[in-house]
């Protein structure tokens, strides 16, 4: 019962970390239909900014997570200001390239100012503690990150449908000529939907640092292909399907981490795809995404 209570709350938590990261990468997607490989440095540059705060001296954890989702915002901000504003209006296919140069610059930049090697943090591992109930122990992180992720969402949601800003993105997701029509300006629609991608990656972030300990340049590029691939299972430009799809993923891997033999561990990523190519070869669309017909493919 123990193990079963350990691997369901693995499970949530890794669902939860990859939807936070997934619903980062479809609130951009569903506005600009810009797959932003550059989020993962936006993670990273969240997570540098605290231990370059705490070399310096910074030692309050909860000024450490501020912090975190500042420079996260902060940074994604910027990327859309000097990356992606000059080719927002050229193909796709110039966006996907010029979010995997900012992502390679970010990584290199890291690798030459600061160190090429995992970086020790030390400042939020105290999230990472053990607490008992009675005869169960589990983690103080992975139940916070729930508790974070389900609250953030909510708060994501109230925003979307309850704010000016968050009409204007939800607006915009649907029709963006015609949201410029009615006098909104898509500079500060565009601006503040990467501010909000960029608090949830600030907020994935800590939870990463609090559970590794240590920070490296490649930090987020794993994580977020990983969300990358949440959000083509539940559809992409469905931000439900993205919390879903990452949700499910974090299931999926966990799950086969339990099924599979230890010496047959290492084939956990193949099987995962494997899963999700069947997934999609059912619902090609994603479980939450919208058929969109594309045209006769027949010679």
């Amino acid at each position: 019962m123990d193990y079963a209570l350990q691997q369901l709350l693995n499970a949530l938590a890794f669902g939860a970390e990859y939807s936070l990261v997934a619903l980062g990468l479809a609130v951009v997607f569903s506005i600009m239909g810009l797959v932003n490989f550059a989020h993962g440095e936006i993670i990273g540059v969240s997570a540098y900014s605290v231990f370059l705060a705490a070399a310096l001296g910074l030692t309050s954890p909860i000024v450490a997570v501020l912090l975190a989702i500042a420079a996260a915002a902060l940074a994604a901000i910027a990327f859309e200001r000097v990356a992606f504003r000059p080719v927002r209006y050229a193909p796709t296919t110039t966006g996907l390239l010029t979010a995997f140069g900012v992502s390679i610059v970010v990584q290199n930049l890291f690798m030459l100012l600061i160190s090429p090697k995992p970086q020790s943090v030390s400042i939020l591992n105290g999230l990472n503690q053990m607490w008992f109930f009675g005869p169960f122990a589990v983690s103080s992180l992975q139940v916070m990150e729930l508790i974070v992720s389900g609250l953030t969402i909510l708060a994501l949601v109230l925003f979307l449908n309850r704010s000016t800003l968050g009409l204007a993105i939800r607006a915009a997701s649907r029709d963006f000529a015609t949201v410029r029509l009615m006098g909104i300006r898509a500079n500060r629609v565009i601006a503040t939907a990467f501010a909000v991608s960029g608090a949830l990656a600030g907020i994935a972030a800590v939870f990463i640092m609090a559970r590794r300990g240590s920070v490296s340049p490649d930090l987020g590029f794993s994580l977020v292909l990983k969300a990358f691939v949440a959000c083509v299972i539940g559809g992409f430009g469905s931000l439900p399907g993205a919390a879903v799809g990452g949700m499910l993923l974090g299931f999926i891997e966990v799950g086969l981490l339990v099924v599979l033999p230890q010496e047959y561990g290492g084939f956990k990523d193949a099987l995962t795809y494997v899963i999700i190519v069947a997934l999609l070869v059912y619902r090609p669309e994603g479980l939450l995404g919208q058929r969109v017909e594309l045209g006769d493919k027949e010679i």
